[in-house]
């Protein structure tokens, strides 16, 4: 039976530096930082998407993902890298992520889209920082997502053979663990659906 994985993905109150001395504290370092630059283009009109989840929403786009990474410690941020996602729903023939660089090349696939119907639906830019412990096999992300706010996302692959209410709550206790605050109850803030719709949506698992 395949693991029916669970991602939270918690809408938080207060601002970064309050939950990275949360984890600081709780014996977690900075592993990775960076900046990312999202595009998605759907062939799907919005009474299709209106009726998907977040991740069934994502599965239905290609997207193409700006990346770069930055070094706090030297204050030196990387040269972006360029990949398109999910290309199959676009085209059988392709490889499911092709990475480019050349500037042209992105354009011309870009076209390549837009002049068979798939039209840019999602732009969206996010701050992203990635903390753990040395014992965790997955990282606390830190998400500061434009015109959706400060966002944590977790999974723990410990936990993937759980049904999912058990996952689910493991996976805050664990967070709980660290010094969070979260109960069973709270849901997560879906990204996608809340930029389609421009209302606030939760769900319970970001993988579903």
């Amino acid at each position: 039976m395949a693991d029916n994985i669970v991602e939270i993905g918690f809408l938080l109150e207060n601002n970064l530096d309050f939950y990275e001395n949360i984890l600081e504290k709780s014996g977690a370092d900075k592993v990775f930082e960076c900046e990312t630059h999202d595009r998605y283009w759907t062939n799907k009109n919005y009474d299709e998407l209106i009726n998907l989840t977040e991740n069934q929403i994502k599965k239905s786009c290609v997207r193409l993902r700006e990346c770069s990474s930055y070094d706090s410690v030297h204050c030196v941020q990387s040269n972006p890298s360029f990949h398109f996602d999910n290309c199959k729903i676009f085209d059988k023939n392709l490889k499911d992520i092709i990475k480019l660089q050349d500037n042209s090349e992105i354009k011309n696939y870009i076209s390549k889209l837009e002049e068979n119907g798939w039209y840019l639906i999602f732009d969206t830019f996010k701050r992203d920082y990635h903390y753990a412990t040395s014992e965790m096999k997955s990282r606390i992300q830190l998400q500061e997502i434009d015109d959706i706010g400060l966002v944590l996302y977790y999974d723990n692959p410990d936990y993937y053979k759980m049904p999912e209410n058990l996952q689910r709550e493991s996976i805050i206790d664990e967070l709980n663990g660290y010094g969070f605050n979260f109960n069973y109850n709270e849901q997560d803030i879906d990204k996608l659906r809340t930029l389609l719709t421009g209302q606030t949506c939760f769900s319970l698992n970001q993988n579903k």
